[in-house]
């Protein structure tokens, strides 16, 4: 079986969600034995992926992967007769979108790897409301395109799988489960340049509106007046969203650009991540959390119920009292035993990922 794998997302952003999932679809169809995998891709003229990837004549900056302009010249100008030349027979979108535009090639499947719809569904964050307002409607045509043309859509979740045949019930026979690759730390834990606090909650990934993390913080600082052991707060990913007072509490640690070392030292001394979105198509943090022994809790209402122990504490995103009260609670909670947790991780390592990409591949032999 000759497959086509986008690779743009590996190409322009490795480390991200996505771009580790892209990597760990490569590795999976190159360790299948009756796979020929080909990638796709773009890349400016200099980059070491035009050696192993079939790219567009015309270059691309990475930091131009995501525009409207660029993906349209290679979704329509491009792919269509690059698979064709390379005699593919299924073709695997790993971008939310991206499959091809146009005439679909004779006898090539086309595979969507649609991690969530909150592009369609939430606020996100853009730099201006005409931005916002441009993203939004192509981000629907070009994800409406993509689901319409899609032979099978794979999602990380059964509340992303029911998300979209809510939006796109013409696709609800295409639609399977593959839950996310989560392999754990490769790198050994390194301290951070400046020491952590002795005792710390986390929170990792602050950037979207949906990850709640104003509200989150709120209800932690009410916390910490009623409650005198409530935990320093750290908080990975920046400080986007928060306000300027905010930033400035007595507790809160605010972190970013860290290496996977350094991450995989706050996850370990951490004593409990909190997870406050109320929209995750997956919720990558929760898993890595698991995976070193760390507990968790989680709002309610979204993958987030998935991905996390059946015994582990959850909450309304909406219901901060109840929020501050659960705080009130863990704060002087008792620690947990990290077997468990680290043997419910390994629901979502290498072996079970394999297990079942190597079901949805059987199905379209």
């Amino acid at each position: 079986m000759r497959v086509g794998l986008d690779y743009r997302p590996a190409t322009g952003f490795p480390n991200s969600g996505i771009g580790r999932q892209n990597s760990a679809l490569e590795d999976a169809f190159r360790a299948h034995p009756d796979v020929q995998l080909q990638l796709f891709s773009v890349a400016p003229f200099d980059h070491p992926i035009r050696r192993i990837a079939h790219c567009p004549r015309w270059a691309t900056p990475l930091d131009g992967i995501h525009r409207l302009p660029e993906r349209l010249r290679f979704e329509a100008l491009f792919l269509p007769q690059a698979l064709r030349d390379a005699e593919v027979e299924v073709y695997l979108g790993n971008f939310n979108m991206g499959l091809p535009i146009g005439r679909k090639p004779e006898g090539v499947r086309y595979i969507l790897q649609l991690h969530d719809l909150f592009q369609l569904t939430l606020n996100n964050a853009h730099g201006s409301k005409v931005k916002a307002t441009i993203y939004g409607q192509t981000d629907r045509l070009s994800i409406g395109h993509s689901v319409r043309v899609a032979d099978r859509i794979w999602t990380p979740s059964q509340f992303t799988a029911d998300e979209t045949v809510r939006l796109f019930p013409q696709a609800r026979d295409k639609v399977r489960v593959l839950p996310n690759l989560v392999e754990g730390f490769s790198a050994e834990p390194v301290d951070l340049d400046t020491p952590l606090p002795e005792r710390y909650w986390l929170c990792v990934g602050t950037r979207e509106p949906r990850k709640n993390m104003p509200w989150f913080v709120e209800a932690w600082q009410v916390a910490r007046r009623q409650f005198p052991k409530t935990p320093d707060l750290l908080l990975v990913g920046g400080p986007d969203g928060l306000s300027s007072k905010q930033r400035e509490l007595p507790g809160l640690h605010i972190v970013s650009g860290i290496s996977d070392g350094q991450l995989h030292q706050v996850y370990r001394q951490a004593e409990r991540l909190w997870h406050p979105s109320y929209g995750e198509g997956f919720g990558l943090p929760v898993v890595e959390a698991l995976g070193v022994g760390t507990p968790v809790a989680v709002a309610s209402g979204s993958s987030l119920d998935e991905v996390t122990p059946a015994d582990s504490p959850r909450f309304s995103p909406t219901d901060q009292s109840a929020l501050i009260r659960l705080m009130g609670v863990l704060s002087t909670a008792d620690a947990e035993d990290p077997e468990p947790l680290k043997a419910w991780a390994k629901n979502y390592g290498v072996e079970a990922y394999r297990r079942r990409f190597d079901e949805l591949l059987e199905e379209l032999r």
